[in-house]
């Protein structure tokens, strides 16, 4: 079954008018002029037939906001706690003047964050450890360090020859042994490990726009009566245009603070537009902070993301692998909500002796319900809750129409709060994993800032209108996005 839009509407394309015109008012004079016999019956309230248009509300579930004074926010995440490296088997049965199984080279961190400098790694001789590789994993002692080559004699082995020369593999730390009365001395790459963490920092960005109407306008009675999403109503049109207005500003907050990017100094002209300074232009939202520092699945179908227990089971394990946060919100678009709940539907036969899947009461006397809400795999509790952005057609979901496997079709964002050191409040504090930072002072609070000028309402000057003016200055602070998934 195809669906097809005869584009009868007119305004059913994204988009807005700036004025009043015979397309959006009631023009006789193109209906027979006044002339004509009969006077329409004219239904006086304006149809709302897109339900609410505003997409904003998301970030207000789950996250806070905050007052900031300084031009970029700065924090630190903690790193891992046990020592754990990626790795080349370099020489499997090392004779080079030296007594040893096998050498192994230390290529960079896991899940670093950051640059890999050559020996920054914690591993010191004595120390054991287990090399893991598709061919082999074994268990080894290091004899000698030198940089980031490790010699090491494997347990019960001559050498490192199962582990496959040239092969790339996993080593970890998992302890030490020494012999009696051994002690440090002599062993040249014996230094204390200091705690690693990874600083991240982002930078707020302003915002404005503003309504104008002149002020002969401000005295014309429209025929029709207009609403808002804010509540307001009259006959007079400005009031809807300065409505509309501010609910789209406020809109353009929140997508911002989803979609921003930062500017890249010597790739894009971006910075050279807006300031001197090439490292101050744009900020990271949500979809960049975890296409950058997070994950991201494209489903095992590759058409929707997370839509069978294959796919969620993966994103299982890789959430074991990072906080094991164990209760998400998921954010999806429609396709991927309804491929979620056939999956769970799959699951229950809706008869005595049926399985439930889920976090709600299931009984086969209650009324057949194909919408989950929630459901439980492993010790994961999962929420879904279908995120309007992704599905209006003059949002996300336009784009999403285009975009093919690019398309973002969910969220997953972890319940709870993370601690992190702010370096800018000088302490380390307990924040939600999403959170707004806004500029603000005891002169200025630039969270949502509102003034009128014109000689209209307010007279402030000699212009005969009146303007409505909107500003903000934010950013998105996303804290371990490495516990974030993005649905593709």
């Amino acid at each position: 079954m195809a669906i097809s839009n005869p584009g009868g509407l007119l305004n059913s394309t994204p988009g807005v008018i700036q004025q009043a015109t015979a397309a959006n008012y009631l023009d006789l004079s193109t209906n027979a002029g006044w002339g004509q016999q009969y006077v329409p019956d004219l239904m006086e309230k304006e149809a709302e037939v897109f339900g609410p248009r505003t997409i904003s509300g998301f970030l207000s579930q789950v996250g806070a906001e905050e007052a900031m004074t300084a031009d970029q926010v700065i924090w630190s995440e903690q790193g891992r706690l046990h020592l754990s490296y990626t790795c080349s088997i370099t020489d499997v049965d090392d004779g080079g003047g030296s007594t040893n199984g096998g050498e192994i080279t230390i290529t960079d961190h896991i899940d670093t964050g950051a640059t890999y400098a050559a020996g920054s790694h914690g591993v010191r001789v004595n120390d054991t450890i287990i090399v893991a590789t598709t061919a082999a994993v074994l268990k080894c002692l290091v004899v000698r360090i030198d940089t980031d080559v490790l010699s090491v004699e494997p347990y019960g082995v001559a050498n490192i020859t199962t582990l496959g020369e040239g092969n790339t593999g996993t080593l970890l730390v998992y302890g030490s042994e020494y012999k009696k009365g051994d002690n440090y001395n002599g062993s040249t790459s014996r230094t204390s490990n200091e705690p690693k963490f990874h600083t991240f920092n982002n930078k707020p960005i302003i915002m404005k726009d503003y309504y104008e109407v002149n002020g002969s306008d401000t005295s014309k009675i429209g025929w029709v009566e207009v609403s808002a999403e804010n509540g307001q109503s009259g006959y007079l049109w400005y009031l809807k245009a300065e409505a509309d207005t501010r609910a789209r500003f406020t809109d353009y907050i929140e997508m911002a603070m989803l979609e921003g990017e930062l500017a890249v100094s010597g790739t894009d002209d971006v910075a050279d537009f807006l300031t001197t300074n090439a490292d101050s232009a744009g900020t990271q939202g949500l979809f960049a902070a975890i296409e950058s520092r997070g994950n991201v699945t494209t489903g095992v179908t590759g058409v929707n993301a997370a839509t069978d227990l294959a796919e969620f089971d993966a994103i299982l394990a890789e959430f074991d692998k990072q906080g094991a946060i164990e209760e998400y919100m998921m954010f999806v678009n429609r396709s991927t909500s309804l491929a979620m709940d056939d999956m769970l539907a799959a699951m229950n036969s809706y008869g005595a002796g049926g399985t439930s899947y889920g976090v709600f009461n299931n009984s086969e006397d209650m009324a057949l319900n194909l919408g989950f809400t929630g459901f439980r795999r492993g010790s994961y509790d999962f929420y879904k809750s279908d995120f309007r952005y992704l599905n209006d057609k003059a949002t996300r979901g336009g784009i999403n129409d285009a975009a093919g496997a690019n398309a973002i079709r969910g969220v997953m964002i972890p319940a709870g709060t993370s601690s992190v050191y702010d370096q800018t409040v000088g302490a380390s504090m307990k924040r939600p994993f999403l959170h707004v930072r806004y500029r603000a002072s005891q002169t200025d609070d630039r969270r949502m800032k509102t003034w009128v000028t014109g000689s209209v309402g307010a007279a402030t000057s000699a212009l005969d209108a009146m303007q409505l003016h909107f500003l903000t200055e934010r950013c998105l602070i996303t804290q371990g996005a490495n516990n974030f998934m993005l649905m593709k």
